[in-house]
């Protein structure tokens, strides 16, 4: 990973925290402010599992990586990638086989700032600076025309980013826009914050995000499912990120990972 210190963008919001460099900072990133680590130390007072949320979503990625490449996925479309730290999807996958390609995309300064700068040699591996909700700016973009073949199974990652889709962007659409994209064979894994797990306190949660720069909300499993469409879910199925086929370790209660997890094939 780049040394360079030149990663703060003059566009950066400083008066409000910010959804991926708050996620940064719970990962034990640099990228971030005092404005976000304020933020997520207020966030912990008031739910203690928060921590446990990101680093059970991130090991659920990691496996669901790993899973596509099993099934002979070489080539990837991470939706809201978020700021990169250590083990982001370019690692795992081109640790396996170097040529897998992966277009990452996202809008928050510093995450295109940082993802440009760690990119920069890598000739199989780009960011995209575009908003989510407008799939046609996504699949045209240059870069990932250039580095994706739709014509063959592409591993479409939707890793905490369905509940920054709020309703008037009709997130049901924005991932069937996707999903219609992609060829026979592609897979879909998503992981979305839910209200469903008293314990999770995931509504208190979405008022809380109202201070920062990215509003959030929550879903039921159902309508978690509805984002699938008729892709068919292999097992486990539709279930919390650390009963996501743990390896090894035994899963932790569902009400303690606070988001749905899942991976789906494309008929």
């Amino acid at each position: 990973m780049s040394q360079q210190t030149n990663w703060v963008p003059t566009s950066v919001d400083l008066e409000k925290a910010s959804a991926a460099r708050a996620y940064d900072y719970l990962l034990g990133g640099n990228h971030n402010f005092q404005v976000d680590r304020d933020f997520v130390e207020q966030l912990m007072r008031h739910q203690p599992d928060a921590k446990r949320f990101v680093i059970m979503n991130r090991a659920f990625m990691r496996r669901a990586v790993l899973y596509m490449v099993e099934q002979g996925i070489r080539q990837f479309l991470d939706l809201g990638s978020g700021i990169p730290t250590v083990g982001n999807v370019h690692e795992i996958a081109q640790q396996v086989d170097p040529a897998t390609r992966v277009v990452y995309v996202d809008n928050e300064h510093v995450a295109v700032a940082h993802s440009q700068l760690i990119l920069e040699h890598n000739d199989n591996a780009s960011i995209v600076q575009a908003d989510i909700t407008r799939p046609g700016l996504v699949l045209n973009d240059p870069e990932t025309r250039r580095l994706l073949d739709f014509d063959k199974p592409i591993g479409l990652l939707g890793i905490t980013i369905g509940h920054y889709i709020l309703d008037e962007h009709d997130p049901v659409k924005v991932f069937a826009t996707y999903r219609d994209a992609l060829a026979p064979g592609s897979l879909l894994a998503l992981t979305h914050l839910t209200g469903d797990f008293d314990e999770a306190q995931g509504d208190e949660l979405t008022e809380m995000m109202k201070q920062t720069q990215n509003n959030v909300i929550t879903r039921t499993r159902a309508q978690v499912l509805e984002l699938f469409g008729d892709f068919e879910l292999v097992e486990p199925g539709l279930v919390t990120t650390s009963r996501w086929r743990p390896e090894g370790e035994a899963p932790g209660e569902s009400a303690n990972d606070g988001l749905w997890a899942g991976v789906a094939r494309k008929s």
